[in-house]
């Protein structure tokens, strides 16, 4: 496999698309080792198939606010490969959303799904709408109209939406509202659905119930816990709250959240009425963390930076793509962090990602740290399909199951002479290789 020419075809192809080239990047760079061992993955063009969606839908999106003016926004969705299942993948609504951010995200999503063990292929949707200060009459009618262009080519065997950053329940009720009304049938096309109408319970939580599972994984490699660590995460929204939740289970001290206006630090640790009271920040649409020093005045709000000065034995980035960078990365070693595990979206860079494996600290990949929201989601289809509901329990107990399966298979193919463990190559190789074989057993397609 010729790397660079690889890289230079795709860049000339789709200039200025950073966040998927950097997508592409990290994955090949770590997987090209296999490709040269299997020749016939060559043959058959697997990796020139493997990096271009399957299809991309672009639309307009005109809808009415309320005060009668007519706004225009940007539609999306990457159904990017779909070797062993239905497309599946999140749809995101936010000012920053574009054709990069979601073919990053979408080529992600395979590994991520392939990963899960469960038969789901990878896609990405959403728009560049921001729900932020708008009505619920607004954001009813913006979903409605982005509904009358997606529901053409969404199925419940064929691709299946769900939420991201910007699109929770209420949006995915509208979405579905709508899907229902033009389909004439109840199915389950889009997961994260309420709980009295096909949603799966602990779906909100899934994320990061499933990125510490991951992490407690990591932590027992070294015959380690979590009981009695220092933890810094980013964010406020559902994930950073079912990280804090089930930390706090498992005996951790969560310190930091952080949002676009800078971060919170309590020493006392974000506990109890501490973690419930994210929902209610991320729910008072200001998309701000600042208050939260007001409601407990022993915690201290940092303007403007990111929580990764802050010494601790974990950091757990849960926001957005690119958040730690080699700066941030060289405070947490400084300050002796011991595992790094990225339940964003590649939520570091690939300078921070470097200096994590060159000092030895144990980093753990977003397409594995935090599969247990699609996986969870693929266990929502799996109970729609079969109509019937698991109760919280079971689900729990097939997500932390998942989750350790994911961390063997990223062992098995990351563990390097030394002993080290380089998840990134673990958890890119395992979900290759069965997408890979798929598309190999299945011909040119």
């Amino acid at each position: 496999m010729d790397l660079n020419k690889i890289m230079n075809d795709l860049e000339a192809r789709h200039p200025g698309e950073a966040e998927y080239l950097q997508a592409v990047r990290e994955v090949l760079e770590s997987i090209e080792e296999v490709v040269n061992d299997n020749p016939h993955f060559e043959t058959a063009g697997i990796i020139d198939r493997l990096v271009e969606p399957d299809r991309i839908l672009s639309f307009k999106v005109p809808w009415v606010d309320d005060e009668g003016k007519v706004h225009v926004n940007l539609g999306y969705r990457v159904q990017f490969n779909g070797a062993i299942g239905p497309y599946k993948g999140g749809l995101r609504f936010h000012p920053s959303v574009n054709l990069s951010i979601l073919k990053f995200l979408g080529f992600e999503q395979i590994f991520k799904n392939a990963l899960t063990t469960l038969p789901m292929g990878g896609g990405k949707g959403g728009s560049d709408f921001n729900p932020k200060g708008k009505s619920d009459n607004e954001i009813m009618r913006f979903c409605q109209a982005f509904m009358l262009e997606l529901w053409k080519i969404i199925g419940p065997e064929t691709d299946v939406p769900a939420g991201d950053i910007g699109v929770g329940g209420k949006e995915i009720g509208f979405l579905y509202g709508m899907y229902k009304k033009l389909q004439h049938e109840h199915t389950g096309v889009l997961t994260g659905k309420g709980t009295d109408w096909g949603g799966s319970l602990i779906r909100p939580e899934a994320t990061g119930f499933g990125g510490v599972y991951f992490t407690q994984e990591m932590l027992k490699t070294n015959n380690d816990s979590f009981e009695g660590k220092t933890v810094t995460i980013s964010g406020f929204g559902n994930v950073a709250w079912g990280v804090a939740l089930k930390l706090n289970e498992l005996g951790a001290k969560v310190v930091t959240i952080s949002g676009p206006d800078g971060y919170i630090y309590d020493s006392e640790g974000i506990s109890g009425e501490k973690v419930d009271y994210l929902l209610e920040l991320r729910a008072s649409n200001q998309d701000i963390v600042a208050p939260y020093a007001d409601e407990f005045p022993g915690a201290v709000f940092v303007a403007g930076k990111h929580p990764w000065e802050v010494k601790c034995d974990i950091a757990m980035p849960c926001a957005t793509q690119n958040e730690l960078n080699a700066e941030d990365a060289a405070n947490l070693i400084n300050n002796g962090v011991q595992v790094v595990a990225e339940v964003s979206n590649m939520g570091c860079t690939p300078e921070a990602v470097e200096a994590f494996h060159k000092n030895k600290i144990l980093f753990g990949p977003g397409k594995a740290v935090n599969a247990g929201g699609v996986a969870v989601s693929g266990l929502e289809m799996t109970q729609n399909s079969m109509k019937i509901n698991w109760i919280a329990d079971e689900v729990d107990a097939k997500l932390h199951q998942i989750m350790k399966s994911i961390h063997e298979v990223s062992v098995k193919y990351g563990t390097e002479e030394d002993g080290y463990i380089n998840y990134v190559k673990g958890a890119n190789v395992a979900g290759f290789l069965k997408v890979a074989n798929a598309m190999y057993d299945q011909g040119i397609i």
